[in-house]
């Protein structure tokens, strides 16, 4: 059994180790907490290099972005210069061509149509079957085809000779894009929508002098779209309307040559011309301007016409001639 003085001083041993273990941990404590100066300043640099580099990456995308942005200001504004020179050289070409500028504001029919501004326009040079008070044969395929081509679309207009018929309507070309020449082949089977109403087989080419400017380009063409059977002419050599490749119609552009050039003294056919009538077929022209024979009649203009019937003929008559049934009614020379 250990008496008190030994146990008196056990118990001041533990104390001491007690003490010298507390002060032992305190010093550890304080030496972990020390920094080393070599690790501080490899740390402080190894920041400052993260920094720097994070620094340079933002200026380096900064300088990029600000460069991306330069060029597509560049790209946009040689684009807008392209755009603007390509622009003004289209209207001076335009100018030059006296071509108009216009918005079509709705379509008729496959022939007609008017501008966004009320003014009615129809297509010079060219016939489409009737789709709207009469119908004739593929008159609404010819309609919606014009539908689909020109409503509220931009196009230019060009005037042949005439400036409107009697019912006041423009009587025009329209050019789907400005043609570099307007008379060169390529550009009007691929630029005129009036070729290509005729290359489509929508519409028949039909004269009437003076606008002859593009006649034989008309007539060419819907001789390709009768060969092929395309459109109107898949129902037969006579298409489904009047024109200019009617049998019928074979003397209708009275006094107009193959170039489509007008002349009042031209005679076809054996016939004898007296007076200042042209002669058709077999039969002879008198003083007054018409041409007889056993079978027709034939007129220079409706003006002779109404001094033998004063209120014109219809289709079915021997008198009739679809050059002077311009509003394509079926009654030549009608009084309005």
């Amino acid at each position: 059994m250990i008496e008190k003085g030994e146990r008196v001083k056990i118990v001041k041993n533990i104390r001491v180790i007690l003490i010298v273990v507390t002060i032992l941990f305190v010093l550890a404590s304080c030496t972990s907490a020390t920094p080393n100066p070599k690790t501080e300043e490899i740390n402080k640099q190894k920041q400052e290099e993260q920094v720097n580099k994070a620094s340079e990456k933002a200026d380096a995308e900064e300088e990029a972005t600000a460069e991306n942005a330069k060029q597509a200001a560049e790209k946009e504004k040689e684009e807008q210069e392209k755009q603007q020179a390509a622009k003004q050289s289209q209207e001076e070409l335009a100018n030059k061509l006296g071509l108009e500028l216009i918005t079509v504001g709705r379509v008729v029919d496959g022939d007609t149509f008017v501008t966004s501004d009320g003014r009615k326009v129809r297509l010079v040079g060219v016939n489409t079957p009737e789709s709207t008070t009469r119908h004739e044969q593929y008159g609404k395929e010819a309609s919606n085809y014009t539908n689909s081509k020109l409503n509220g679309k931009q196009v230019w207009l060009q005037k042949d000779v005439s400036e409107t018929d009697r019912y006041g309507r423009l009587l025009r070309i329209v050019w789907l894009s400005v043609p570099k020449d307007d008379m060169d082949e390529k550009d009007i089977r691929t630029k005129m929508f009036n070729a290509d109403l005729v290359l489509s087989g929508y519409a028949e080419p039909s004269t009437y002098p003076p606008d002859v400017k593009y006649s034989d380009y008309f007539v060419k063409f819907a001789r390709e779209a009768r060969e092929a059977n395309k459109g109107l002419w898949a129902f037969g050599n006579q298409g489904t309307t009047k024109g200019d490749l009617d049998s019928s119609s074979s003397s209708k552009a009275a006094g107009t040559s193959s170039g489509g050039n007008t002349s009042s003294g031209t005679a076809s056919g054996s016939g004898s011309t007296s007076g200042s009538g042209s002669t058709s077929g077999s039969g002879s022209t008198s003083g007054s301007g018409t041409t007889t024979n056993s079978e027709t009649e034939s007129f220079k203009n409706c003006t002779e016409m109404r001094k033998v019937y004063p209120n014109g003929v219809p289709s079915t008559h021997p008198a009739y001639e679809s050059r002077h049934d311009r509003d394509r009614d079926n009654w030549a020379c009608e009084r309005s």
